[in-house]
């Protein structure tokens, strides 16, 4: 039990100051010149709520094959959760086990990394980084729609109100974990935003913070297997959809009309970066 405890203080206090560090080398090549996205098109991203809303909830209407495919195959894996949900439980549950959720204290991972990015961001007056935590919130506001949409379609009774995981329609709410959504989809935005250099530093810290977070979440009994199998899955995709738009208001906002003077008039210059 200590262990675990050491473990969540450790994520919550090491986990943003090992994600400053990386991030800082990228805040430099940022003002450098060398940062994967222009600065002035990270700010542009809240103009794009509105459309970032719309094509969130439209998206499913423009999946290819291949998409719909993908998820299939999510479906199938939370299929499968389902089927060890029981097992999962025992394995987690001691008997006579008094349940606290700790639903606090297992979103504060989460809304450390959001935070840390945001007071680094202010610090070093990044706008890639405010574009970062923009993107962060927005990623987790996104899925909290369809996670709680869910939760009052399934009605599912959670593992701390049944011992067993088919008790759906009864008027609950643990399918998905909301707190598995929303760390995957924060995570998922801090492993895949900036440049290449530190990428495999940035996978491990965001998508180790929604793996701690789901197993917490076990841990304390709050949800079954396949619950938080699904927010990870709903958080992830979440948390893709949003660095999509945000890179294609950033190629779209690299296109520059330029005058020049030139001997004896004026030249009209156009560039853009293409994809």
């Amino acid at each position: 039990m200590r262990s675990r405890t050491l473990l969540r203080a450790f994520l919550c206090a090491a986990l943003p100051v090992s994600y400053a560090t990386a991030w800082g080398a990228e805040a430099v090549a940022e003002a450098q010149g060398t940062g994967s996205v222009p600065a002035q098109t990270q700010d542009a991203a809240r103009p794009g709520l509105g459309s970032d809303i719309k094509g969130y909830f439209t998206a499913p209407l423009r999946w290819s094959g291949g998409e719909w495919a993908i998820f299939g195959g999510v479906l199938v894996a939370i299929g499968a959760a389902h089927h060890y949900d029981s097992k999962v439980r025992d394995h987690f549950v001691t008997p006579n086990q008094v349940t606290d959720t700790k639903d606090l204290q297992d979103a504060l991972p989460a809304v450390a990394v959001v935070g840390a990015t945001w007071a680094y961001a202010a610090l070093v007056d990044s706008s890639a980084g405010r574009g970062e935590t923009w993107n962060m919130v927005e990623a987790a506001a996104l899925s909290a729609v369809p996670a709680y949409a869910l939760k009052y379609a399934a009605g599912r009774e959670g593992p701390y109100q049944t011992t067993d995981p088919n008790q759906w329609g009864k008027g609950a709410g643990t399918f998905p974990s909301f707190h598995a959504t929303a760390a995957f989809a924060i995570g998922t935005v801090l492993a895949e935003s900036g440049n290449d250099e530190f990428r495999w530093e940035r996978r491990l810290l965001g998508y180790g913070l929604g793996t701690v977070t789901a197993y917490e979440r076990l841990n304390h009994n709050a949800h079954w297997f396949s619950d938080v199998v699904a927010g990870a899955a709903l958080g992830v995709a979440s948390g893709y959809f949003v660095l999509g738009r945000s890179r294609e208001r950033a190629v779209g906002n690299s296109a520059h009309l330029g005058v020049l003077p030139m001997p004896g008039g004026l030249m009209l210059t156009y560039s853009t970066t293409l994809p």
